[in-house]
This record gives C-alpha cells, sequence and structure tokens, in this order.
C-alpha cells in the first residue's frame, strides 16, 4: 500500500501533463464531503477515548519483546448524527476539477469533523500547476464568512451556494445562483458514487 505523500505525487504528476496536453485542471474546483462507513464496529465515545489513551502508551505500541504492534482496529472514527440517524465512521472531504471530474485533493477525518473547516485545505491541496484557481463551488454547508473570507483573500472566485438567513430569505436572482452552481458542483457527487460503488 502506497503512502499518503506517494500517491499525491503521483496524482501531481498525472494532473502536470494533463495540462501539458493542454486540459486546463483549474478553471473551477468543486468541494464537498460525505461520511465514510467504518470497518470497525462501533465502540462509544468513552470506549474510543480509552482505547486511544492505552494506545499512546508504550504498552500500547509495542508487545512483550518490544516489537511495534500491528493495528487492526481504526480509532480514527467517531460518531456523528446525520438527518437524525448515528452513524460511526470516517469524512471523505473531496475537490474535484468541475470541468473533467479529474479528483485534485482528498483526506480523511473523524465524521464529527464539520465540512465547512476543509474548504480551505481542499482547495489550497487542489493546486498542482502554476495555473492559479479561478473559482470554487460548494454547497449550501460550506457558506460563512471563513470561507468567503478565504476566497477573497486568495483572489478565487466564490462559488458558495447561499442559504436563508435567520433575517433574510433568498431573493430569487440568489436561488437561481444557486441552481446554476448545483448544475456545476454535482461532479463531485458523480465521483462520491463512483467510488461508493466500487469502494
Amino acid at each position: 500500500r502506497l503512502p499518503k505523500a506517494a500517491i499525491d505525487a503521483i496524482n501531481s504528476e498525472i494532473l502536470r501533463q494533463f495540462e501539458q496536453q493542454g486540459l486546463s485542471i483549474n478553471e473551477g474546483v468543486a468541494v464537498d464531503a460525505r461520511l465514510v462507513k467504518s470497518a470497525s464496529r462501533p465502540l462509544s465515545q468513552d470506549e474510543l477515548k480509552k482505547q486511544r489513551e492505552h494506545r499512546q502508551t508504550e504498552k500500547g505500541q509495542h508487545d512483550k519483546n518490544g516489537k511495534p504492534l500491528k493495528f487492526s482496529r481504526d480509532l480514527e472514527s467517531d460518531w456523528v448524527i446525520k438527518n437524525g440517524t448515528p452513524h460511526f465512521g470516517l469524512k471523505e472531504h473531496t475537490a474535484v476539477d468541475s470541468r473533467h471530474g479529474f479528483v485534485l485533493a482528498t483526506t480523511l477525518t473523524p465524521a464529527s469533523v464539520n465540512d465547512t473547516n476543509l474548504l480551505p485545505y481542499c482547495t489550497a491541496f487542489s493546486r498542482h500547476t502554476k495555473q492559479k484557481i479561478k473559482k470554487v463551488y460548494a454547497d449550501k454547508g460550506y457558506a460563512g464568512k471563513p470561507n468567503r473570507d478565504f476566497l477573497a483573500l486568495n483572489q478565487i472566485e466564490d462559488g458558495i451556494m447561499r442559504k436563508n438567513s435567520t433575517t433574510a430569505k433568498l431573493t430569487e436572482l440568489e436561488i437561481q445562483r444557486n441552481k446554476a452552481i448545483s448544475k456545476i458542483r454535482y461532479i463531485v457527487e458523480q465521483y462520491f458514487g463512483i467510488s461508493h460503488l466500487h469502494g
């Protein structure tokens, strides 16, 4: 199994070669996240905490002969409630090229990590060439000042869908804008669908 750094290097080289062939990969980036079920049996939060603490000790890392232990249990997974249903696992945060669907960046976090926190990471790690990313597309879950400020600071066009606030409903123009963004950002959901089928 290749380490993440090697996979990232291979991915960057492939994308660089695509660019040399005239395929632009930084015109737009679609960002989203999905829940990934853990292969490990679900544990309570207390049991997870206890096992994580044990793994940090000498006894939790080495056998009686001093050899490193091989771990079969995933301790990065945790619990989150989505649509009223508890889920134990991880969350995959991904950015894909909005034109061709090439995967530009992907990372896993515990399931409870909020999607919105990873937009800057996914955007920054989507840049594999000297060409600047022009626009980032994302659903309403990424709406908020920190992400809009990040895009503005980096001179990247804001393609984050708008959402109703407690004081105002979306205007007709904002509704139409959301529909236009949705037609572009679906490409990241296609990736999730394909990876779920073959995953």
